[in-house]
């Protein structure tokens, strides 16, 4: 696998590759070679908490088992901690391995045998699509996200929302000048709600500017793309857990 294959990434980004084999697999030299930082483990429940919040994907090598690739996306999407790490699964060549992981809820998957130059390339998508990492305590943002009191601060001053607002406000600015529909933001915060349609959405967005907005009358933070949908263009930060 010469330099020809893959693009070197600029940044160190950290990636682990769940599998089995105790030394380096091919895949974790693919990516290696490709610039990424690539520590190997052997269980999901061996990431501690430092490891967590440094990690910027998991690789996980169901080749020899889809039950694995299935149970570990399950297993990452329903936890707490970390429901929001990107994932790629490596499976068998078979339509069904690749149905099922990306059902439990992988964000793309590789079938055996793979290319380093696919892997490297489907990783590099991945992340590129990942929400980013909510940033520190900044003193200058206009907006601060405290998850763990589910609780905004806007210009200095506590404002009062609903889970719903929340959960919105907070997906909005993990995405910051990014425009969205209607139906995407049903799907990334609504989810599975019922009797919900895209006008449910405008409707949310009409009370979080009435709460965040200077003017509610000339949106500067929370604005509608004609056509399109809504874009946020706050300064958000969010406080440590």
């Amino acid at each position: 696998m010469g330099s020809a294959l893959v693009r070197r990434t600029p940044m160190r980004e950290l990636i682990f590759v769940l599998q089995s084999e105790q030394e380096q697999t091919p895949a974790g030299r693919a990516l290696e070679q490709a610039g990424y930082s690539v520590r190997s483990l052997s269980s999901i429940n061996t990431l501690d908490e430092k490891q967590r919040l440094q990690t910027s994907l998991l690789v996980v090598d169901a080749t020899r088992s889809s039950s694995v690739g299935v149970e570990t996306c399950v297993h990452v999407r329903q936890s707490a901690v970390l429901s929001r790490l990107p994932l790629v699964v490596l499976t068998a060549n078979r339509d069904e391995d690749r149905f099922k992981v990306l059902q439990a809820g992988a964000d793309d998957c590789v079938g055996e045998p793979f290319t380093p130059r696919e892997l490297v390339a489907r990783v590099q998508s991945v992340l590129r699509r990942a929400p980013r990492i909510p940033s520190p305590r900044n003193e200058n943002a206009e907006i601060v996200i405290d998850r763990g009191a589910m609780k905004l601060s806007v210009r200095g001053a506590e404002v009062t929302t609903t889970s719903l607002e929340f959960r919105l406000v907070d997906y909005f600015a993990l995405h910051p000048g990014r425009v969205f529909s209607r139906d995407i933001l049903l799907d990334a915060v609504w989810g599975e709600l019922q009797f919900v349609t895209p006008r449910s959405v405008d409707a949310c967005i009409r009370r979080v500017r009435r709460k965040i907005e200077p003017d509610r009358s000339r949106p500067t933070y929370l604005k509608t793309v004609r056509g399109v949908g809504y874009r946020f263009d706050a300064v958000a930060s969010w406080q440590p857990d």
